[in-house]
């Protein structure tokens, strides 16, 4: 059995009209979607002109085919199922380039965090609370890389808990 090798076409360096590059996001934009500062680097990184790259982002947003703030509700849902904390999410969305507004809007319409922290907490460690301090501290490094913040630590980890 042989298998042919599938090779991407790259979109053709001298071709910069608005319609080639409105195209190709359309193309990525049917697989997935994305944040417009995300798109805007993928088509730029491909060699279109950067100023005609953001007039095409501009049409997509306005005709809302490319939505911020979708993007960062769907990001948001998806990473706390995955058992992420909001910390992290919204590093990950800055990084993204998301503005600051649609950040905290979609991370406030999120999951009840504290729960979630708790959640994640015993499928990892087990329903029984942590009774010693080693436990305890080891507990609360894995909840804070995973990006919950202090408040949602203490309130997986019992009352007693204090890290400071």
């Amino acid at each position: 059995m042989s298998f042919k090798a599938r090779h991407k076409s790259p979109p053709p360096q001298d071709a910069e009209s608005a319609s080639d590059i409105r195209n190709a996001a359309v193309r990525w934009l049917a697989r997935r979607d994305f944040a417009s500062g995300e798109l805007r680097g993928k088509l730029e990184k491909q060699g279109f002109d950067g100023s005609t790259v953001a007039a095409v982002v501009a049409e997509l947003i306005e005709e809302r085919a490319l939505d911020d703030a979708r993007y960062a509700g769907n990001y948001v849902s998806y990473h706390a199922g995955r058992g992420y904390g909001p910390l992290r999410i919204a590093a990950d969305l800055r990084a993204l380039g998301l503005p600051s507004e649609s950040i905290e809007a979609a991370l406030a319409s999120g999951p009840d965090w504290k729960a979630l922290a708790r959640d994640i907490r015993i499928r990892k460690y087990g329903a029984d609370q942590p009774r010693e301090w080693p436990q305890k501290a080891q507990q609360a490094r894995f909840l804070q890389y995973r990006g919950f913040s202090s408040d949602h630590i203490q309130s997986a980890l019992g009352a007693d808990f204090d890290p400071d």
